[in-house]
């Protein structure tokens, strides 16, 4: 075990770990390899939402052979609590212009879908040459709506979990691996 992580693993309300830190990097060589055979010849734009996503686009994009460009999307629909209210409002919108850009919407986690179908509508409304979407996580069963992902890295139960971006009250987005959260 690792040290330098030690005091995480002491954590009474991380529990099982539900995706492995091989894992998750043998999974994002594939997905990148499949977006660098995908998008040959063009130099997608990933947009990340914020803040959960940083950690795997940042991973994501190194498995990428193509240039890529980054920007970022905030986006606020849970408030505090841990399910999502289907209000979605943008916190920080994109810097650069979606016209004629292939881009690539990169997710952490989808649960319900409906942020990801609003922000899937807002793209599209800016003239972008394709929208498609990276989602590291589906959290199985609680899509309302067909999501319509392009990439998916794992499908996984609908338990709460934490790490690797993913926080509670923004702890824990650091744990090298994605686990179970067995706080309230």
């Amino acid at each position: 075990m690792d040290e330098g992580h030690h005091h995480l693993f002491d954590d009474p309300l991380i529990g099982r770990v539900v995706v492995s830190e091989e894992q998750l990097q043998a999974r994002i060589a594939e997905l990148g390899a499949e977006i660098t055979a995908d998008y040959e010849g063009r130099a997608p734009l990933l947009v990340g939402v914020l803040k959960g996503a940083f950690v795997f686009m940042a991973d994501l994009a190194r498995q990428i052979a193509l240039p890529v460009e980054f920007d970022f999307m905030a986006v606020s629909s849970y408030g505090t609590a841990t399910k999502s209210s289907g209000v979605v409002r943008i916190v920080k919108d994109l810097d650069l212009d979606l016209s004629g850009r292939h881009v690539l919407l990169v997710e952490d986690i989808i649960d319900s879908g409906l942020t990801l179908a609003y922000l899937r509508k807002n793209l599209l409304a800016r003239n972008p040459a394709s929208v498609e979407v990276c989602a590291l996580l589906l959290r199985e069963g609680l899509q309302k709506l067909d999501p319509d992902l392009r990439y998916v890295g794992f499908s996984i139960p609908p338990d709460f979990v934490v790490g690797y971006g993913l926080d509670v009250a923004e702890r824990y987005r650091n744990l090298p691996y994605v686990a179970a959260y067995e706080g309230s």
